[in-house]
């Protein structure tokens, strides 16, 4: 980890809200739970990213989050991704996603930095 990983550090990220997003249970197509967790996790480890050495990165280690609101296909979607904590290798961010209407999502995403050069193949 580089010494540029510290607490604070924020990115904020727009995504279209595409018909594949949507559950497939519902009549009008939104966006689901585990599409919104996705793109959490994608903020996050974009935000970490460019703190890292070469070989590392970050994987998802826990997931708490609501989503309280709707966003429709064909909206956009901002996240908001704020470094938190960081314990040893423990990055925990605390995360917004807001929709067209105001806040649909509000919780926090850990992810631990791997060395994935150690990873087996």
């Amino acid at each position: 980890m580089k010494e540029t990983l510290e607490i604070g550090i924020e990115l904020e990220k727009q995504y279209q809200v595409t018909k594949d997003m949507a559950p497939p249970h519902l009549p009008m197509p939104v966006l689901s739970t585990p599409s919104m967790v996705g793109l959490i996790e994608a903020t996050c480890l974009q935000c970490a990213q460019p703190h890292l050495e070469g070989m590392e990165t970050t994987v998802g280690t826990h997931v708490n989050v609501s989503h309280s609101g709707a966003a429709n296909a064909g909206e956009e979607v901002t996240i908001t991704a704020r470094l938190k904590e960081i314990n040893k290798r423990r990055l925990l961010f605390e995360i917004e996603v807001l929709s067209p209407r105001g806040s649909i999502s509000t919780g926090t995403h850990e992810r631990a930095v791997v060395d994935f050069s150690k990873f087996g193949t």
